[in-house]
């Protein structure tokens, strides 16, 4: 009986180090694979500029005919598509796992809509302009997290009844936003409107170092809560028994995620869709078992770059980043809501 047994521990941590290997053999590849996005926007765009120039540009060298290319439109952009999808991907994977439902993203039930609704408020009836827009897209998606959450508590909170109150918010908000264009004088609406469509044209570096910095702290906190995360994917009870305390971990993930998201608004707009596919993707890329935020944070902000440049180089004519993604995920999203209905009968 020892010798069964023991062989059996054996084979489970042989099975658990063969995950392991797995896992980072993926993350590496995903990591590889967002490093040659990065060397594609940076070298080849109207013009091919040379791998070893980029490397001279970026070291703080001038060279002729190159450094506005490179360090003035190139690497703002690449650098703002990074961020803006790391976080997205991270915010999105963490809302689907803490109410283990993949319409539970926050770009679904409104909170991306409340950013961009209060940054359209605060350009076209407040007339203001740069760090304090950001700011009120941060507090307005922090906001309309609030409002969803207490507006769907009933003897606590359900994925179903929260989703659904997010989906009613988001197409109130996207109506006030339709009215306050509507309302907006010649000067300030070609602004206003990249809060709606999303976009990371015009975006400066000094613009991605807040988000920087909100990255490495709230997604600090979330990689902090990922075995509780993990324990929550098998339902609250079980959880409770593995010793997760639901009120701190749900606390933290939540503010966490909602302020990523809101910070990514506030520099890109409402990128549609990176939130909702970087978990379902990162899932089906690692398979099953371990965290999914780490893969989540790559997949978003490779799909952010590769969107973006395919909608300046790829496509017929040059669209925003939003207009991309927003075509990509659409149709996955009309097959959740199909499956989802099939499957429940009530809240």
């Amino acid at each position: 009986m020892k010798t069964a047994t023991t062989a059996l521990i054996d084979t489970l941590k042989q099975h658990r180090r063969e995950q392991a290997r797995r896992r980072l053999t993926l993350l590496a590849v995903l990591a590889a694979l967002l490093l040659a996005a990065i060397l594609l926007t940076l070298t080849l765009g109207q013009s091919y500029t040379p791998l070893g120039t980029v490397a001279r540009v970026l070291a703080g060298i001038d060279v002729p005919g190159a450094v506005f290319t490179v360090r003035e439109l190139r690497l703002p952009r690449a650098v703002a598509c990074l961020l803006t999808g790391a976080c997205f991907g991270l915010g999105g994977v963490a809302f689907q796992t803490l109410l283990r439902n993949p319409l539970a993203s926050p770009d679904i039930i409104g909170i991306s809509t409340g950013a961009s609704t209060g940054a359209v408020f605060a350009i076209v009836v407040l007339s203001w302009s740069g760090p304090a827009v950001a700011l009120v897209a941060v507090a307005a998606g922090l906001g309309v997290a609030l409002l969803i959450y207490l507006l769907s508590w009933r003897d606590g909170v359900t994925g179903a009844r929260l989703i659904l109150i997010g989906i009613g918010l988001a197409a109130m908000l996207q109506s006030v936003t339709a009215y306050l264009l509507m309302q907006a004088p010649s000067w300030s609406l070609q602004e206003a409107l990249r809060w709606i469509t999303g976009s990371v044209n015009g975006v400066r570096l000094g613009q991605a170092l807040p988000l920087a910095f909100a990255l490495l702290v709230l997604g600090g906190f979330l990689l902090s809560r990922r075995r509780e995360l993990d324990a929550l994917r098998m339902g609250d009870e079980l959880a409770v028994g593995l010793g997760v305390s639901l009120t701190a971990t749900r606390l933290i993930v939540v503010l966490s995620a909602v302020g990523l998201v809101a910070f990514a608004t506030a520099v890109s707009g409402p990128i549609a869709f990176v939130a909702f596919l970087s978990g379902p993707i990162a899932a089906r890329v690692m398979g099953p078992g371990g965290s999914l935020l780490l893969p989540a944070a790559l997949v978003g902000a490779l799909l952010v770059l590769v969107s973006d440049y395919a909608g300046q180089f790829w496509l017929p004519a040059r669209y925003p980043v939003g207009i991309v993604t927003g075509v990509l995920g659409a149709p996955y999203l009309v097959y959740l809501i199909i499956r989802d209905n099939q499957r429940r009968g009530s809240l």
